[in-house]
């Protein structure tokens, strides 16, 4: 996952992202203007920044120049504005945007661009030598391995029938308790299968995201256990 840093001078607009990009299992950075962004992209080098075009201070595309002309502008930056034109996402763009969002900025939309930019800038894993080749050559193919005779392979079972099979549900109890056993097994079925991602739990069982976070509390849902980077 990435460290990503937010500059937005509208608190409301801080805290949404940060709470849509900590559920994908990102480290987000805040800052409110352009100071504290440069002071952060220094502290914490982030492997992204989403930066407002208008602050009070210094704008967005005026900070972006500023990185770019010296040569600071190491990662990716994708710009944002909730009063935008073609001609300033082109001028941003021109200076090393990788992207332009207006706003209100949509769920989809923002999910999209964050993974593409990341997707670009993340470097190309090496080939891993072969054992046996002399120090510095690498097989274009993999090594062919000889079928071990009696031995077969056992099919490989999909995520979701193997968590489906580790449910079981004692249905010798009051309505109440066997239903929320299995509301509870249901949505840590969802957390596990989406590596813990609220905002794609709540499109997938249709609950707004408040009523999830509630149930989830309600039924004793352990949701530490299934954020990304925790090995879940």
């Amino acid at each position: 996952m990435a460290t990503i840093l937010v500059v937005d001078d509208e608190l409301g607009i801080r805290a949404l992202l940060s709470e849509i990009l900590t559920d994908e299992g990102h480290t987000i950075e805040l800052a409110e203007n352009a100071a504290q962004a440069r002071v952060m992209r220094e502290r914490c080098r982030p492997d992204l920044v989403l930066l407002d075009i208008w602050m009070p201070d210094v704008d967005g595309v005026t900070l972006l120049k500023e990185w770019n002309g010296s040569g600071q502008l190491s990662m990716p930056v994708i710009m944002m504005s909730g009063h935008g034109t073609i001609d300033t996402a082109v001028e941003a763009t021109k200076f090393g945007a990788t992207a332009f969002l207006e706003k209100p900025i949509t769920l989809q939309k923002l999910l999209r661009a964050v993974e593409q930019a990341l997707v670009k800038t993340a470097p190309p894993r090496p080939a891993a030598p072969v054992v046996g080749l002399p120090t510095g050559y690498v097989r274009s193919e993999p090594p062919r391995i000889a079928p071990s005779i009696g031995l077969v392979p056992a099919p490989a079972m999909p995520v979701s029938n193997a968590l489906a099979s580790e449910q079981s549900f004692e249905l010798d109890r009051p309505l109440r308790e066997a239903r929320d056993a299995f509301e509870k097994s249901y949505f840590e079925f969802h957390l596990a299968k989406e590596n813990g991602s609220m905002t794609r739990v709540a499109e997938k069982t249709g609950l707004e995201r408040t009523h999830l976070y509630r149930k989830l509390k309600q039924l004793g849902v352990d949701l530490s256990r299934n954020k990304r980077g925790n090995g879940i």
